[in-house]
């Protein structure tokens, strides 16, 4: 039977990505897996021992057809490798990749990697000895290491699953890699979320302690810092970047001015932002407005002070509409969901979009937002997250986030909250608990 049948078999990890627990025993541990391997190889069948995530994993490396005996290919050699590093995104923090992780890599015998989003390798860097043993399986720059290819592996499998994984020894797919440790991070672009690779740390059994995969988490979060700080500004100066998140009164940058916008300005802006084409006055009243008695006279009063705020030239009329792009956060949670980079939208998800509007279509888009976020979250089991979200403000009181929590790390708080949270929500309405 397959840990996914039966869940509770991997009860004794607190966190399933993390390939060891402290006080474990990696020699008996690595035999353990060999045997398991060897039963999957031959049979199709994973036993308990096996975490889900490499479990899942394993099935996914024989569905593409990858064989325990194979090799990584190189995809691309001498000026063809040059070229494509000097132009991707990941260049600009390579300097400090080699800052963070390169004395660490270097004097543990470690090795440095960074690929991009299709399990490239794009570098490779750190102690010489290590470098040459790992040129003999190619995991060298230019070879494709993604998980379809080679099977389950630290960069691959963190780029499959756009989340922070650590693979020990015989938990890899193809067995010259077994020998080997790693932990992998996905690195993702700040402004739209999308995926742009991982960065890896791979040695020896030493990097399986629960550090190595809270380092490299570590570090891809200062990356998307620093790719932040690097971003080049908007093309034009009147472009509007909007936060709307959490906050009851909205922050919009327009022409390099900070501006805090009233309650209603929030309200008439993000649903402008959602609509380029415009609104016209009837559909903005519709939209912003409970109560119809609210005249077009109220609205046009608005959206003039609205005009005087922004400056000339950026909202228009017949229909009411921004005259120039918007960049909000709101997009960025939703491009992060439509794209499965689901750890990047919950970054980006600073709360509640306008958590105190009650206009109708504020209501609707920021609960269409919050239930896409929390069904990604719920769907995608990653324990960090789903804590994250169970312990904010908005999620406290989730039930289905907290049981999924506690299937995936069942720690005592985690079971205490989850069991006061269903008492809870199955009493009666009215019913005190006296």
């Amino acid at each position: 039977m397959s840990p996914a049948a039966s869940p509770s078999g991997e009860a004794e990890l607190s966190d399933p990505w993390v390939a060891l627990e402290p006080g474990s025993d990696p020699v008996e541990r690595v035999r353990v897996l060999r045997r398991a391997h060897e039963t999957f190889t031959a049979a199709g069948t994973v036993p308990l021992p096996v975490r889900s995530v490499v479990a899942d994993s394993w099935r996914r490396s024989a569905r593409a057809g990858v064989g325990p005996d194979g090799t990584a290919s190189v995809e691309l050699t001498d000026g063809d490798l040059g070229s494509y590093r000097a132009e991707h995104p990941l260049a600009r923090v390579m300097p400090l990749f080699r800052e963070l992780m390169g004395t660490f890599a270097s004097d543990g015998e470690h090795l440095l990697a960074v690929c991009d989003a299709q399990g490239r390798l794009l570098w490779v860097e750190g102690h010489a000895g290590t470098r040459q043993r790992a040129d003999g399986m190619n995991f060298v720059p230019g070879a494709r290491w993604a998980e379809s290819a080679v099977g389950t592996n630290a960069p691959g499998t963190a780029v499959a699953l756009d989340r922070p994984v650590q693979v020990f020894a015989a938990e890899h797919f193809i067995r010259r890699v077994q020998p080997w440790t790693c932990a992998a991070a996905p690195v993702h672009d700040p402004r739209t979320g999308r995926l742009l690779g991982a960065v890896d740390i791979t040695g020896g059994d030493g990097l399986a302690h629960p550090h190595s995969l809270g380092f490299v988490q570590a570090v891809a979060r200062a990356a998307e810092s620093q790719l932040a700080l690097l971003a080049p500004a908007p093309a034009t100066t009147a472009a509007l970047e909007l936060t709307a998140l959490g906050r009851d009164e909205a922050l919009l940058m327009a022409g390099g001015r900070r501006l805090r916008l009233s309650r209603r300005h929030s309200e008439i802006v993000v649903l402008l932002s959602r609509h380029p084409e415009g609104l016209t006055g009837d559909e903005l009243l519709c939209a912003l407005y409970e109560d119809e008695s609210v005249t077009p006279v109220t609205l046009r009063a608005e959206l003039a002070r609205l005009r005087r705020l922004l400056g000339a030239g950026l909202l228009g009329s017949r229909p009411y509409r921004l005259a120039v792009p918007v960049e909000s956060d709101i997009a960025v949670v939703e491009r992060g969901l439509s794209t499965g980079a689901v750890t990047a939208a919950a970054r980006a998800y600073a709360g509640p979009l306008l958590p105190g509007s009650q206009a109708p279509d504020v209501v609707r888009l920021r609960r269409r937002l919050a239930d896409g976020l929390r069904a990604a979250l719920v769907s995608r089991r990653d324990p960090d997250l789903l804590a994250d979200w169970a312990h904010s403000p908005w999620g406290e009181d989730d039930l289905d986030v907290w049981r999924t929590l506690a299937a995936m790390r069942p720690t005592a708080p985690v079971r205490a909250r989850l069991k006061e949270l269903e008492a809870e929500q199955s009493a009666p309405r009215g019913w005190t608990g006296h």
